[in-house]
């Protein structure tokens, strides 16, 4: 017996937003701007220890919603970069996990 997963083929979530509906989306989006074909945003934490603790928290979200950011870590400095390949551009699936990123960080 194999492990059903469950992943969302909402055709709307792959959809390829333009400029102007993620400039809108983002208004709700502190810290979050767009540029290069995607949107970004950056945390800085106390220490290294907090922000690999949030990286962790994020990964397993990404793989829940199986959309995973392009980001890099430095010491307490995360980059994060969202962005659609399949669609070559910014979609809903992109702010769903943005959203749920913000709900992490600002957990603590």
């Amino acid at each position: 017996m194999g492990k059903t997963i469950n992943i969302s083929n909402n055709m709307n979530d792959m959809k390829k937003l333009t400029e102007d509906e993620i400039l809108s989306k983002l208004e709700s989006f502190e810290g979050w701007s767009y540029s290069e074909n995607a949107i970004h945003t950056s945390f800085e934490f106390e220490n290294f220890k907090e922000a690999f603790t949030l990286m962790t928290r994020i990964a397993f979200e990404a793989e829940a919603q199986q959309h995973h950011p392009d980001w890099s870590n430095v010491y307490n400095q995360l980059e994060i970069t969202l962005s659609t390949h399949d669609a070559d551009g910014v979609t809903e699936k992109d702010f769903k996990m943005a959203k749920a990123i913000e709900a992490i960080v600002n957990a603590d």
